[in-house]
């Protein structure tokens, strides 16, 4: 048996070889699929290619970043394909300015670089009091983006160099005030106007479509008629909230930190205290302050010899307007409320006592402290709740990171439920239905968070409904989820949505009735020596409160008025059509100084800023940035 097999073990080892490589690559082909996908090139700037994958990480850390900052902004808004291609021409955009860096030879100097970084505010909350950089929390900031420390100066050096190719547009803009002032009066003139509208809903009543043409609007439109892909998820959440009901604090433990903290806790001491206050800033030249501080000290001769009269001497003398009428008086304060010179003389006095000159930033000071306020000592009983929460709370934080390594590997070990590592860890197992992946603006927490949506409606996730990743949110919070159901993205079946779909078509014949009556009218009109059939003329102008607003307004303010009446014709889409005739340009009310001194100011930048980008536009035709994608119409555009 075994010489048979060693015999012809070539004959049957290369049929099994080829089976073997045969499943590989059938295997492999549609990961290899999804791999070329993100590979796909969407952009480029000379040799340089911008991949769908790239474009799709800086749209995710777009959205990230808006969110952050305006967490009640609808998530549909970031999501649309023309926010997606904004993303892209950004991208374009930097890498064109980096590579006219990089060719025109612009760089910048250790020293340049040096000075940016001190005054970055970012950074410089990174400093402690004696100006010296916490190398830990640097290397954490440059970790949060993905960097190293040596990447992130990179980075800004980079930025450095790309200012110096726009500021050389940017900072050189000039305009003159006569130019200023033609452009503006133009643009704010008023102009009187005749207005017809022409609504959908007065020629509904002359639409009667049939069934076959409700069921061709549909086909043809089957787009407005999708129901959203749903889902239905469990999920778990791992926050400091969640460690901290795992964590049984000791009656040891919990006497120790009282110990420690009881003075912190029980509250400050306080004092009440008056003063004089001569001021004398420190930049105030030498003669003056000479000048301050022999006062200050005849006041405290005078002080000395009368104490109980230190309320009229504040009254009469002291150059602080807040208590001066009250006697000086400051009413209690603690620890950190007042200067540090003042404050450390405070609190080293008796109540009663007088202080000698006391120099500030505000000038000199002459105290008496009129009551204390001791911090009396709470017992252990008193403070147990607060004593527990703050304990709890510190070993939370220490064990968050052992614990979310464990939520982790818990969740990608066993990636067919998310109960195992929910009862393991004693966290809540919550479930949703009907989540979509583009949130309400109801919806909040980690379910409205892009990263967690994207975890969540991935591919690998909706096919295989296994856990997602373990996602981090920052601020210490964690979460994992499964899809337990699922509902692709599908059209309505016309019986479901024969109603809508009657609605939006009457709707969108009525507009096509109101654009041809409008047109019509407006070309008998324009031959009619005598036009009843207009209402009164109104006034309407930019920057004003008129009744007339958004792109009509606009339409009639940019339309021909050579010569008068001027005749134009307004689309409005779904909204109907409109006739305008203008009858009068009446010139721009004056404007005070200061507001025209703003108005240049602004066409000053507005003008930088048109000049900056035809310059961008240059450089991407000079360095070839190049689009792969097609840019999306607008929405009003769209059909």
């Amino acid at each position: 048996m075994f010489d048979f097999i060693r015999k012809y073990m070539k004959v049957i080892a290369i049929p099994f070889f080829l089976i073997i490589i045969l499943a590989f690559v059938f295997q492999s082909s549609g990961d290899y699929a999804g791999m070329s996908d993100k590979a796909t090139t969407v952009a480029s700037v000379g040799g340089t290619k911008i991949t769908q994958s790239e474009w799709d990480i800086a749209h995710k850390n777009e959205v990230d970043r808006i969110r952050a900052s305006r967490p009640n902004i609808d998530p549909k808004l970031l999501d649309t394909e023309q926010a997606r291609y904004a993303t892209l021409e950004r991208l374009v955009r930097e890498k064109v300015l980096a590579e006219a860096a990089t060719q025109q030879l612009f760089t910048t100097t250790d020293a340049r670089l040096a000075k940016e970084l001190q005054q970055d505010p970012t950074i410089s909350a990174l400093r402690s009091p004696d100006g010296k950089l916490d190398m830990d929390r640097y290397r954490q900031l440059a970790a949060s983006q993905n960097l190293t420390t040596e990447g992130l100066e990179a980075r800004v050096r980079a930025n450095l160099s790309v200012r110096q190719i726009e500021s050389g547009i940017t900072s050189t803009t000039f305009t003159s005030p006569a130019l200023a002032q033609v452009t503006l009066n133009a643009f704010f003139g008023r102009r009187e106007v005749q207005l017809v509208r022409f609504n959908p809903v007065d020629y509904s009543a002359k639409v009667t479509p049939s069934d076959t043409d409700v069921e061709t609007f549909y086909q043809a439109n089957s787009k407005l008629f999708q129901a959203d892909e749903i889902a239905s998820i469990e999920y778990v959440v791992l926050d400091l909230d969640a460690i901290k009901k795992s964590i049984a604090v000791n009656e040891t433990d919990l006497r120790t930190y009282y110990e420690q903290n009881v003075a912190r806790l029980s509250g400050n001491e306080q004092r009440r205290a008056s003063h004089i206050l001569i001021t004398a800033a420190k930049d105030l030249p030498v003669a003056e302050r000479k000048k301050a501080k022999e006062k200050i000290d005849a006041l405290l001769i005078d002080v000395r010899k009368s104490p109980e009269a230190f309320a009229d001497i504040a009254r009469k003398n002291s150059q602080d307007t807040g208590s001066a009428p009250s006697g000086g008086d400051l009413d209690f304060f603690g620890r950190g409320a007042m200067v540090k010179a003042f404050e450390d003389a405070a609190f080293a006095m008796k109540k009663g006592d007088i202080s000698d000159v006391v120099e500030s930033d505000f000038g000199y000071h002459i105290i008496k402290v009129t009551d204390v306020k001791l911090a009396q000592q709470k017992s252990f009983e008193e403070l147990r709740g607060n004593l527990e929460s703050d304990l709890r709370g510190q070993q939370a934080q220490r064990k968050f990171a052992e614990v979310a390594e464990a939520f982790t590997n818990g969740v990608y070990e066993q990636a067919d439920s998310l109960k195992p590592i929910a009862e393991r860890l004693k966290l809540e197992l919550k479930t949703v239905s009907n989540l979509r992946r583009t949130p309400s603006a109801a919806v909040t927490g980690v379910l409205a968070n892009p990263k967690f949506l994207a975890a969540v409606f991935s591919a690998d996730s909706i096919d295989k409904k296994r856990n997602t990743e373990a996602v981090e949110f920052g601020g210490n919070q964690i979460a994992a989820a499964r899809i337990t159901d699922y509902t692709a993205a599908r059209t309505l079946p016309l019986e479901e949505v024969s109603a809508s779909v009657k609605s939006k078509l009457v709707m969108s014949r009525s507009a096509e009735l109101a654009k041809a009556d409008g047109i019509a009218k407006l070309a008998a009109w324009k031959t009619e020596a005598e036009i009843t059939a207009l209402p009164a003329p109104i006034v309407v102008a930019r920057g004003t409160s008129t009744p007339i607003q958004g792109p009509m307004l606009d339409a009639i303010l940019r339309a021909d008025a050579t010569t008068l009446p001027a005749w134009t014709g307004i689309d409005l889409g779904n909204q109907g059509y409109a006739v305008a005739r203008i009858t009068k340009l009446i010139d721009r009310e004056p404007v005070a100084a200061d507001v025209a001194t703003q108005e240049r100011v602004q066409f000053t930048n507005l003008i930088a800023k048109a000049e900056s980008e035809a310059y961008q536009q240059l450089l991407k035709a000079r360095y070839k940035g190049v689009f792969k994608v097609p840019k999306p119409a607008k929405p009003a555009e769209a059909k």
